[in-house]
């Protein structure tokens, strides 16, 4: 299967901002109604080989790919630590959700960076290492 998904991407396209467009697009539908765990665990395997052969160093796609999942942990309907702050401070999640709006854009545009600018995620692990 994830073979079949992978040739079915790079059949669509050969740009690399397509695919990772498609991609980060993929991730933060599906994060809104699955689990971070599960969800790494199934999309791993399938976007890994896809990246890694059009030039993403797989530190760079861990950290995209926890990005994505991480945002779909503030967002309806499945979004764990947005229910978990609406109860605890007491709010009601429609008008959080109003409040949330500017902030989702910004956190679309910091995953763009993230995505596009290899520089901003791996300076960190080169620092140390790890690329």
């Amino acid at each position: 299967m994830p073979e079949a998904v992978s040739a079915g991407l790079l059949a669509i396209s050969s740009s690399k901002i397509v695919i990772f467009l498609m991609i980060n697009i993929i991730l933060l539908v599906v994060d809104t109604f699955m689990d971070m765990t599960p969800a790494c665990l199934i999309f791993t395997p399938i976007f890994l080989p896809v990246c890694t052969s059009l030039g993403m160093d797989p530190v760079h796609f861990g950290i995209m790919l926890i990005f994505n999942l991480c945002i779909g942990t503030i967002t309806p309907p499945v979004g764990t630590t947005l229910f978990v702050g609406v109860k605890v401070g007491g709010v009601k999640l429609e008008d959080v959700i109003k409040q949330m709006l500017v902030y989702f854009v910004a956190i679309f545009i910091v995953l763009m960076l993230v995505t596009y600018i290899p520089q901003l995620s791996l300076w960190l692990p080169s620092l140390m290492g790890y690329v």
